[in-house]
């Protein structure tokens, strides 16, 4: 098959991570598969894939809402058996493509989210219904989309698939986490790592609130950048405690980080899946994740949960691992529950969906007028 992966940038996300991991596997199963950026800006990610060398990476420009867009993506839906599409507007841009040019091509979503402002926003639904109308199937990466969207759009209940996200657990397990000298901490320090952009949907300030909760020995490492990123700083600064805080940008090297580290948090106001919380339980780390819908699911049973927003019992749960047995026992959970996360598992249902969506698709190019 000639598959194409649409997304809108290889920035930070589970999303823009989940391309550069999923595209070489698929690609050693005997398919060419390429990725369409709708912003081609130089990031680690699209560095990274790039330099594997396993697919062709196409820029559309260096933006995210440009409607003409739309008009660009019609001769590639021409070139391809399925495009699967990932994140908005990117969807909104194939689906339109799609339907003004009557293309004959099946296109794949994946949601990877629980919520939205498009979900939320009742004057948008005629146009949403039609944007998911266009779609063969829609992948859900946990359960928990799954079934928001049945509630929205029961009517296509049945493109609705779920294929949890997944990890490379070999891969991780053999990455060598650094020393903690080279970034200037010592032994005795407390690390508390969070790997998440600084958008909307992630809640840093819950994270540094709960800092000043807590001893001075633990200190936080921020790994990612966004929008937010100030906003968190000036945050920081108010509480005095900017100076036990690291922000370390965008970085590929996240799992040895993560290794250096004695505490992963994920703290969200809401997520589809949460795939920064699998890589620290699969690394032994024990995980805090905000208990909101899709990232509980995943670290239910395998690390800690708080309410979302409670900077309080945030520092509470992690104050908890101090208790070196308690530490322990999580840690084990952890990796035990990460195993339920291989990416193996998740390109095998990928391309289980794939070949049932191209055969559908010979059989409609067959089918007789």
């Amino acid at each position: 098959m000639r598959i194409l992966h649409v997304v809108n940038g290889l920035g930070t996300g589970g999303a823009e991570k989940l391309i550069v991991d999923i595209v070489p596997l698929i690609v050693v199963k005997g398919h060419v598969v390429d990725v369409l950026l709708l912003n081609g800006e130089n990031t680690p990610f699209l560095k990274e894939l790039r330099e594997l060398g396993c697919c062709t990476i196409i820029s559309l420009g260096f933006s995210f809402y440009n409607p003409f867009y739309i008009f660009k993506i019609i001769p590639y839906l021409k070139k391809y058996d399925l495009v699967h599409v990932h994140l908005f507007p990117s969807m909104y841009f194939v689906a339109l493509a799609k339907l003004i040019s009557f293309s004959k091509t099946k296109i794949i979503f994946t949601e990877h989210n629980t919520s939205n402002s498009r979900m939320k926003n009742l004057f948008m639904y005629p146009l949403e219904r039609c944007i998911y109308s266009q779609y063969h199937s829609v992948i859900c990466i946990t359960e928990s989309v799954q079934q928001v969207l049945m509630r929205k759009f029961a009517f296509f209940k049945n493109k609705f698939k779920v294929v949890e996200n997944g990890i490379d657990i070999h891969r991780v397990q053999t990455v060598i986490g650094y020393d903690r000298d080279k970034f200037g901490y010592i032994e005795k320090d407390r690390l508390i790592c969070m790997v998440a952009g600084f958008r909307v949907q992630k809640d840093q300030d819950t994270v540094v609130k709960a800092l000043k909760l807590l001893p001075i020995g633990y200190k936080i490492i921020f790994i990612g950048t966004g929008d937010r990123l100030e906003e968190v700083k000036a945050l920081a600064r108010t509480l005095d405690v900017l100076e036990r805080i690291t922000f370390l940008g965008l970085r590929t090297d996240v799992i040895s980080l993560i290794k250096m580290c004695d505490i992963v948090v994920l703290s969200s106001h809401w997520e589809g899946f949460g795939l920064a919380a699998v890589e620290g339980m699969a690394c032994g780390v024990p995980v805090v994740a905000s208990d909101v819908d899709g990232l509980a699911q995943v670290v239910s049973g395998g690390g800690l949960l708080f309410e979302k927003g409670n900077a309080k019992e945030l520092a509470n749960k992690i104050r908890s691992l101090e208790d070196s047995a308690y530490y322990e026992k999580i840690c084990l959970a952890g990796i035990e529950k990460a195993g339920n996360y291989d990416i193996s598992i998740m390109i095998n249902k990928t391309m289980v969906l794939y070949h049932s969506v191209f055969d559908q698709s010979r059989k409609d190019i067959n089918k007789p007028v």
